[in-house]
């Protein structure tokens, strides 16, 4: 059997170099969306995705926060609102949020706890379409008994669970060493009306995603379960994409 020749080793590399870079050059500008409802393990989700894909996490909540902290132009804007006990509307929202992402044009990003009305995702779609939506679907029994085990690091917002994401000391956050609390909205009945809120302001979301074809729902009750469908899901979109 012939060994193969310098020209054919050589032919061999520059096609994977060349799969790879085009791999690369067309991942880069993928824009994720990831849905789920509070205790469905979207941050823990979220997190898997950032470390696997090295996805910029863009978050609408922190966003917000540290406009109001920093006290931009849009931040004042929001302040009013937020003064009064209102909702920030959902033109200044598609705004704090756009002008995110504009900025990571040319890299790749996941958005997490937006759009969160069908008018909200109308205009992204217009301003800047998402190419892959991950809709988290546990069931809401599985989210009361997984919530009345949560516990929060107040300072950073970090969430732990004591069945499925434990502290690695009882009690204290990972990073700081600092106490843990409960919420007090953390009861059942106040998860459960929590949830059919959600439920009912998420559904013309998801619908409108579901239109444009780039929707798809993960079923399950663990999120170490749920996971490697959604990375399966995510290498197939980005070796379409």
């Amino acid at each position: 059997m012939r060994a193969p020749s310098l020209f054919h080793l050589s032919r061999r590399f520059l096609d994977a170099s060349f799969q790879s870079f085009s791999s690369q050059s067309s991942f880069k500008h993928l824009k994720a969306l990831i849905v789920g409802a509070p205790g469905s393990g979207k941050g823990t989700i979220s997190n898997w995705i950032v470390r696997d894909f090295a996805l910029a996490h863009v978050s609408s909540g922190d966003l917000l926060r540290m406009h109001l902290k920093e006290k931009t132009p849009l931040g004042k804007k929001a302040q009013q609102f937020v003064d009064k006990g209102e909702l920030v509307p959902d033109d200044l929202m598609v705004d704090l949020v756009t002008s995110e992402l504009k900025k990571k044009e040319s890299t790749p990003w996941l958005l997490d706890g937006f759009p969160r009305t069908r008018f909200q995702a109308e205009i992204l779609h217009e301003r800047t379409p998402v190419d892959v939506v991950i809709n988290l679907d546990v069931p809401f029994e599985t989210i009361i008994d997984r919530v009345k085990d949560r516990w929060v690091h107040p300072g950073s917002g970090r969430i732990y669970n004591t069945l499925f994401n434990p502290p690695k000391v009882p009690g204290k956050d990972d990073e700081t060493g600092e106490d843990l609390m409960q919420r007090e909205d953390d009861k059942p009945e106040s998860v459960r009306r929590r949830l059919e809120i959600f439920s009912d302001s998420t559904r013309p979301v998801l619908d409108f995603y579901r239109s444009k074809g780039v929707c798809t729902d993960f079923k399950g009750t663990e999120s170490k379960k749920i996971w490697p469908f959604v990375k399966e899901h995510l290498d197939k979109v980005i070796k379409e994409h």
